[in-house]
C-alpha cells in the first residue's frame, strides 16, 4: 500500500472567530469536546480498519551541561545519540520498536545510560496512565484523556485554528489543561482535538512537582505531534523530550539535560504483523547480523546532521510548554521542594589563593522563603589579611527566571573587564610562582538590582551606593615574589548600571552570537585629591562563531571606555594583557582611559592519542589546533605611567585536548612583546570554577 501521509500542519491561519482571551473552564462545549476525543481515543485501540502498521523513525538524544550562576549561555554538548528505528503498532494495544542503528559521539567523560524509553518514540500519545524514565522520572499520572483524566483535570478551549492539508482543511481547538489538585500528579499544557473527529492532532505538556520521582529533576516537558496517515490515522510524525536536572544538595551553577528529537515517516499500514512479533521488551535492539545486513542510512557525521539549535538554551516549542505550566498552576505546584541549600557559585567560592588574602575558605547558604523570596547570605575569609567579606541579599525570582535583589556587600573587586584565566588555575600560580591575575580594590556596597527574562537578550539594571578602598600584598608565595596592588583611591560614589545580555544562540548566516552590553552612569563624591565628578563607563563583549563542519570560526571582542574630563581613578580604568586580551604580552601591560582587545582563532581537528578513561569512556583520537591572532589598541591615561599606547599585535597557537577541557597556549606578541606560555581549562568551565 502507497504512502498516503501529508505533513502535519503546511500552513495555520487563525480563524476570524478566534476565541477571546478570557478561557471559560469545564464549559459544557468543552466537556463535549473532550469526551468525544477521549471516546475516540478508547476506540482508536479497537478500531479494525487500523489493525497494524509499521514505520521508520530517526531520532537524536543528547546529553548536555549548562554551567554559570542563572544559566545564561547554552549548554554544551555532553553526548549525542543517532538512533534508527523500525516501529511497529499492532490492536488493540501493542507495541514494538527495534533500534536497527545506533552511532555515539562523546565530547565529554560522562557514565550516562538512558532509560530504555529514552530511546525510543511515545506510541498511541502515552497509555492511560503516563510514565517516563520507565517510572523513575515520571509515573502515576492519569492521561488527560482518559476515564480518570476527566475527573481529575480541568478544561477550556482556548483558541481556535484551521489546519490546511493540501485542499483540506481541518478546524481544530486548542485545549488547555490544568489539574484540579495541584498537588497530585498530573499533567499541564494543551492539547489540540480535531473538532469534526475528536482525534488528538498535538499534545504539549509538562509536569507537576509531585509527578517527578527523581528529586533532582527540575522539569520534564513533552511535544507530540501527529500526521494524518491515510486520510484517516492520526498516528505519530514528530515528538521532543527535554528532561532537566541539578543537584539537590548544592546550589551551584550546574545543569544536566536529556533531549530527544524524533521524527517517524514511511507508514506502512494494515499489513497483518503477527502477534508473536511483540513479545519481550517493547524497545530492542536488533541482532548484530540484521543490522549488518540492513543498516540504518545515516548520513555524515553525527555532529553534522544535529539539529542546528541543540545547543539552544531552551528549545522555542519547549519553552512555550513550560510557560505554559507556569501560566495554569501556582508556583509552588512546579517548585522543588528545596527550601535550603549550601550555595557556592564557583569552586574558587570554597577554597582559594591570591596575593592579598593568601589562602581563603568561604561558602554560602540559600534559604526559601516562599512566593518565589530567598535569604541568600555568603562569606569568605583570608588567612593573610584577617578579614572578613560577603554578601546578604533578599531575593525574588520568578518561575520563568527574572529576578530581583537587595543586597549588602563587601567584596574583593577585580579591575578586569575580562579575567585573563580561570581562578582555579589563578589559586595554584599564585600560590607556587608568585602569578596572580587579579587586581582588586576593596568594594562595600548597598545595591537593589534585576533583571528580566523571556527575551531573546536579557536586561538588567543596578543601583549602587559604594566605597572603595585600597588593597595590600599580604601573602607570600612559595617561590617568586607578588607584584604591588593597583593604586586605587578611597572614595564614595553612585553607580547606576544598565545591562544586556545574550546567550549564545543561532543568528544571520549561521553564527552563533553572545553578546553582554553594558553601561555605567557614576557620580563620585570627592576623595582625597579628586573634586566630585560624573563619568560614564560602558563596556562590550561580543562573541561570534560559526562551524563548518567540524572546524571552527571564533571571533571575540572586548571593548571599555571611560568618558569624563576629569582625573580618574585608577579602579575605573580599562585594564587589558594576558592570556586572553593580551597574548604574547604581560598581564594588565595596557592601561587607560579606553582600550580593544580583538581575537580571531580558527580551530580544527588533528589526529591525536586516545586515552582511555574507564567507565567515563575514552577521548578522542583528535586533538584542536586552533591558531589565532589578537589585535590590541590602548588608549593611554595620566594616571598611569604606562608607555603603551594604539595597537598592539599577536599571533600564537592554541591545542585542546582531554575533551577540549585543558588548553595550552603559546603566543608571541608582534610589537615589544614576547614569547608566552599557558596551561588551563577550557574557557567555557570558567565559570563554575
Amino acid at each position: 500500500m502507497p504512502l498516503k501521509a501529508t505533513a502535519l500542519i503546511v500552513s495555520i491561519i487563525i480563524c476570524a472567530d478566534t476565541l477571546g482571551a478570557q478561557q471559560v473552564w469545564n464549559d459544557p462545549r468543552t466537556r463535549d469536546l473532550v469526551t468525544r476525543a477521549t471516546e475516540r481515543r478508547a476506540s482508536q485501540i479497537a478500531d479494525t480498519a487500523l489493525a497494524d502498521y509499521k514505520a521508520t523513525a530517526h531520532g537524536y538524544v543528547t546529553f548536555l551541561a549548562q554551567f554559570g550562576e542563572g544559566f545564561p549561555e547554552p549548554p554544551k554538548i555532553v553526548k549525542a545519540d543517532e538512533l534508527g528505528l523500525e516501529v511497529y503498532w499492532r490492536a488493540p494495544d501493542l507495541s514494538k520498536q527495534r533500534i536497527m542503528g545506533r552511532r555515539d559521539t562523546l565530547l565529554l567523560p560522562t557514565d550516562i545510560n538512558y532509560h530504555r524509553d529514552h530511546l525510543g518514540i511515545v506510541q498511541n500519545n502515552f497509555r492511560n496512565i503516563i510514565r517516563i524514565g520507565e517510572g523513575d522520572e515520571v509515573r502515576d499520572v492519569p492521561h488527560p484523556l482518559s476515564a480518570a483524566g476527566l475527573e481529575a483535570y480541568d478544561f477550556a478551549i482556548s483558541d481556535s485554528l484551521q489546519i490546511r492539508l493540501g485542499p483540506r482543511v481541518l478546524d481544530v481547538y486548542e485545549v488547555k489543561v490544568r489539574p484540579r489538585d495541584d498537588r497530585q500528579p498530573r499533567a499541564i499544557g494543551a492539547i489540540y482535538i480535531d473538532r469534526e473527529t475528536g482525534e488528538v492532532v498535538r499534545m504539549a505538556f509538562s509536569f507537576t512537582r509531585a509527578a517527578l520521582i527523581d528529586k533532582e529533576l527540575e522539569d520534564v516537558s513533552v511535544v507530540l505531534e501527529n500526521a494524518l496517515i491515510d486520510g484517516r490515522f492520526w498516528l505519530p510524525r514528530r515528538q521532543e523530550i527535554e528532561i532537566r536536572r541539578t543537584g539537590s544538595w548544592l546550589d551551584y551553577p550546574a545543569r544536566g539535560i536529556i533531549r530527544g528529537r524524533w521524527e517517524i515517516c514511511c507508514y506502512e499500514v494494515n499489513k497483518g504483523i503477527p502477534a508473536s512479533y511483540f513479545t519481550g521488551p517493547e524497545i530492542v535492539m536488533a541482532p548484530p547480523a540484521e543490522r549488518a545486513q540492513n543498516p540504518f542510512p545515516f548520513t555524515g557525521h553525527i555532529l553534522d546532521s544535529l539539529p542546528p539549535d541543540v545547543r539552544a538554551v531552551t528549545d522555542e516549542d519547549v519553552q512555550k510548554v513550560q510557560e505554559e505550566a507556569r501560566a495554569l498552576v501556582r508556583s509552588h505546584a512546579l517548585a522543588r521542594s528545596r527550601n535550603f541549600a549550601f550555595s557556592a557559585r564557583q569552586l574558587s567560592d570554597i577554597v582559594w589563593f591570591n596575593r592579598v588574602e593568601g589562602l581563603g575558605l568561604g561558602g554560602g547558604i540559600l534559604q526559601r522563603i516562599g512566593a518565589g523570596f530567598a535569604v541568600a547570605a555568603s562569606g569568605r575569609y583570608g588567612f593573610s589579611d584577617d578579614q572578613f567579606k560577603g554578601r546578604g541579599a533578599l531575593e525574588y525570582r520568578t518561575g520563568a527566571g527574572s529576578s530581583l535583589a537587595l543586597a549588602g556587600l563587601r567584596q574583593y573587586r577585580d579591575v578586569s573587564d575580562e579575567p585573563e584565566r580561570s581562578l582555579i588555575i589563578n589559586s595554584v600560580a599564585a600560590q607556587e610562582f608568585g602569578s596572580d591575575y587579579t587586581d582588586t580594590y576593596d568594594a562595600r556596597a548597598i545595591s537593589l538590582s534585576g533583571s528580566l527574562a523571556r527575551l531573546g537578550w536579557r536586561p538588567s539594571f543596578e543601583l549602587a551606593y559604594e566605597r572603595h578602598e585600597p588593597l595590600a600584598v599580604h601573602a607570600q608565595p612559595a617561590n617568586g615574589k607578588f607584584e604591588a596592588t593597583i593604586p586605587a583611591l578611597s572614595l564614595h560614589e553612585t553607580q547606576v548600571t544598565l545591562g544586556l545580555d545574550r546567550g549564545a544562540s543561532l543568528t544571520f548566516g549561521g553564527f552563533e552570537l553572545g553578546a553582554h552590553l553594558s553601561a555605567s552612569a557614576i557620580r563620585r563624591a570627592a576623595p582625597s585629591g579628586l573634586e566630585p565628578g560624573d563619568f560614564l563607563r560602558p563596556s562590550v563583549m561580543l562573541d561570534l562563531q560559526k562551524p563548518f563542519g567540524s572546524s571552527r570560526l571564533v571571533l571575540h571582542t572586548r571593548a571599555a571606555g571611560v568618558f569624563s574630563g576629569d582625573t580618574l581613578p585608577p579602579q575605573h580604568l580599562v585594564y587589558l594583557g594576558g592570556p586572553t586580551s593580551g597574548p604574547g604580552y604581560d598581564f594588565h601591560e595596557f592601561v587607560g582611559r579606553g582600550g580593544v582587545s580583538q581575537r580571531v582563532e580558527y580551530r580544527f581537528l588533528a589526529p591525536f592519542v586516545g586515552i582511555p578513561l574507564g567507565r567515563f569512556g575514552h577521548t578522542p583520537a583528535t586533538i584542536t589546533l586552533a591558531p589565532f591572532a589578537t589585535a590590541v589598541w590602548i588608549d593611554r591615561s595620566p594616571a598611569f605611567a604606562s608607555p603603551r599606547q594604539g595597537w598592539y599585535q599577536s599571533a600564537g597557537l592554541g591545542a585542546l585536548t582531554l575533551f577540549e577541557m585543558l588548553r595550552l597556549d603559546v603566543a608571541r606578541g608582534l610589537r615589544d612583546g614576547r614569547w608566552t606560555f599557558s596551561v588551563d581549562y577550557g574557557r567555557d568551565f570558567w565559570s563554575v570554577l
